[in-house]
């Protein structure tokens, strides 16, 4: 069965009490049992919901994973996965990481004795030198959020393998349609369904799956027992998004290769950072082990002054942060995503004053264009 098929039949799409084609919002705390003697499937909504299973079930088919987890939000589902780990554990973490990420390793699970290397994941040798006796894991991204730097995420899970790690990827950027690490041999995906999954910018939810039964029973421990479970209404919307990932995504991704082309053409731009393009660093990497090259793209402005001004006249794109929904979203780094890193850092990741991060949305992408340029323009 093909990819955009299995988006809509993949054994959750029908109820099966009633047999309604949407799955039904089931809000409730609590579940009657028949009788106290016999275990039930859902006792307390923190444990299990129908909403949320159908949703669970949904991303893990599409993941082609064991089983899957629905949080509150992104943060809560790379959150979670980190507390799988103990005190004295060692993680290696692309240091071009989700500034979000960044600051829950760096500044929190480091209290409880965590610790934590960010290494250039874009050279495999690098997370190799890093590797010590109490490391555990390696978490990647790819392509990294904003500057879209290449992981190769075989050499990696080869790595992992040879020194019994667990591999860790956040997947948001390209969704399960566009790349399914768990089928390369990844442990645990993980992603913001804020983005593309729920694609509409109505939804904050996050989502993990895992292929291992007994790495499904700790995630398990853990969103049971902290609760950051996502409610019965985002689960339903989640599931309602999931069903046009590939239809939105197919033409998000031609107009952001259009937009991409487009910006190396201006003066205005220093650089732009997409992996359709064909002088993009690791390319070929990124295409052997994905099926396109998704909607975000990031372009240096050639001053920051240009950058700021361009923020300000853009009027077709939302200036926010985020990503994935139908509209176009722009965003500035620095002060957005990843304004919780120490600027010494971000400066020597590449992550400067005048680094603007696009969304590409459903417009036509010559409407979008022209606005573009007309912001160009009037600067």
């Amino acid at each position: 069965m093909k990819f955009g098929t299995k988006l809509i039949h993949n054994g959750n799409e029908i109820d099966k009490q009633t047999g309604a084609l949407s799955i039904p919002i089931y809000q409730t705390s609590t579940f009657h049992q028949e009788d106290i003697d016999k275990p039930v499937e859902y006792d307390y909504a923190r444990s299990g919901n129908p909403t949320r299973k159908a949703l669970e079930n949904s991303i893990a088919a599409l993941e082609a994973g064991d089983r899957g987890f629905a949080f509150s939000s992104g943060m809560a589902a790379t959150s979670s996965v980190l507390s799988i780990f103990s005190s004295g554990d060692h993680i290696i973490i692309c240091e071009d990481v989700y500034g979000g990420t960044h600051r829950i390793s760096s500044k929190f699970f480091t209290r409880f004795n965590f610790e934590i290397d960010f290494v250039d994941a874009g050279n495999i040798d690098n997370i190799k030198d890093k590797i010590k006796s109490n490391t555990k894991a390696i978490y990647l991204e790819t392509p990294s959020n904003p500057l879209m730097k290449i992981t190769d995420l075989k050499g990696a899970i080869s790595l992992a393998k040879e020194n019994n790690l667990l591999v860790i990827v956040d997947n948001t950027f390209m969704s399960p349609y566009l790349q399914r690490p768990l089928e390369l041999g990844a442990d645990i995906v993980i992603h913001s369904a804020t983005k593309f999954i729920g694609g509409h910018s109505d939804v904050v939810g996050g989502l993990v799956v895992v292929k291992d039964k007994e790495l499904a029973q700790r995630i398990y421990f853990v969103q049971n027992g902290f609760g950051a479970i996502l409610g019965p209404q985002d689960c339903w919307l989640l599931l309602r998004g999931l069903k046009t990932l590939k239809v939105r995504m197919d033409f998000q991704q031609k107009n952001a290769q259009k937009l991409a082309e487009w910006l190396s053409t201006r003066k205005e731009v220093a650089q732009v950072f997409y992996p359709g393009l064909p002088d993009h660093p690791g390319r070929d990497v990124h295409f052997a082990q994905a099926d396109g090259a998704g909607a975000v793209l990031s372009f240096k402005a050639a001053t920051t002054d240009i950058a700021k001004r361009f923020m300000k006249k853009v009027s077709m794109a939302a200036v926010a942060v985020s990503l994935g929904g139908v509209e176009t979203i722009v965003s500035y780094p620095v002060k957005m995503s990843h304004a919780a890193i120490p600027i010494a850092e971000r400066e020597r990741l590449g992550i400067t004053d005048n680094l603007i991060r696009v969304s590409v949305g459903l417009e036509e992408i010559e409407d979008l264009i022209a606005d573009f340029e007309k912001s160009f323009e009037e600067i």
